[in-house]
């Protein structure tokens, strides 16, 4: 079967939401949404959701899940928002509590931050699976950019988020707490191992060089031929030390540090305090 998918692109973080119909019916999916965030002020914004969930209401289409691929280090997700306002459950991969356990002990959350995945509607396992209407949905557990990531495919369309770019652009870097260069190209195998034409459709897009406009969606066809980083039958040794290097020049991502304490809570932002205000801890040479 083939769902019908709906790009949303936003371009202050290099994110695509995605919604995913089941073409004989009107229940839907969406696939790692974006809450808008000023790092600056310390404003969250609602418009790239509002987008979505105006879509939605246009289409007469009904929210069945609200899908994370992993814990996002580059954007906020916006799924307790759209869940109030469309409904459906929030899902995202077992692991999760292993990078709530690193990153609660990062940012020193204390035993009141639960580290069970309990914030989530449904944790996933590998080989679990799932409906969108009549159509089924099948998990892969694909980490190595972290422990949590999740390669979702439904009918003949497989979303990967951050495990593979745009063949052009090529792979997650693997150098953040629990990343591994090896276990990504496990996994990346894993996906490339689908049928030849099953549709990829990345978590990001940075318009390599040389190409002019923002893309998404490809193959796995096309990735096993002309992936610039594991493309053309590269080898697991020549991929890893590829990956380690160019890892070790990357800077952290801008808002890496409010995106984990918000994702992590499944969207949630951290308890108020007493003067009902939340806020977001910097640990000071601690990433």
């Amino acid at each position: 079967m083939q769902p019908e998918v709906y790009g949303f692109f936003d371009e202050a973080t290099f994110t695509i939401t995605y919604v995913v119909r089941d073409p004989s019916s009107t229940k839907c999916a969406i696939v790692d949404s974006v809450l808008d965030f000023d790092y600056a002020s310390g404003r969250t914004d609602t418009r790239s959701a509002d987008t979505v969930i105006a879509f939605v209401k246009e289409k007469g289409f009904e929210v069945e899940w609200l899908l994370e691929s992993h814990v996002h280090a580059d954007h906020l997700s916006a799924a307790p928002y759209l869940q109030q306002a469309l409904g459906g459950k929030i899902g995202i991969g077992e692991n999760i509590k292993v990078v709530q356990d690193t990153f609660g002990k990062v940012f020193n959350e204390g035993t009141e931050f639960q580290r069970d995945g309990s914030q989530f509607d449904r944790l996933f396992k590998n080989g679990d699976s799932f409906h969108i209407g009549q159509m089924r949905g099948d998990v892969l557990h694909t980490p190595g950019h972290t422990p949590a990531c999740l390669t979702y495919v439904v009918g003949d369309a497989a979303f990967v988020g951050d495990t593979l770019f745009m063949p052009d652009f090529g792979t997650a870097r693997c150098d953040f707490p629990g990343g591994s260069a090896e276990t990504l190209y496990e996994s990346i195998q894993k996906i490339l191992a689908l049928p030849d034409a099953t549709r990829i459709f990345v978590g990001h897009d940075y318009k390599a060089p040389g190409r002019d406009e923002y893309a998404w969606e490809t193959t796995v066809a096309e990735q096993k031929a002309f992936n610039i980083h594991v493309g053309a039958g590269k080898p697991a040794e020549a991929f890893v030390s590829m990956r380690t290097e160019r890892d070790s020049t990357l800077a952290m991502p801008r808002l890496i540090i409010p995106s984990l304490q918000v994702n992590m809570r499944a969207g949630q932002m951290p308890p108020p305090e007493d003067n009902g205000v939340s806020y977001i801890k910097v640990p000071m040479n601690g990433l």
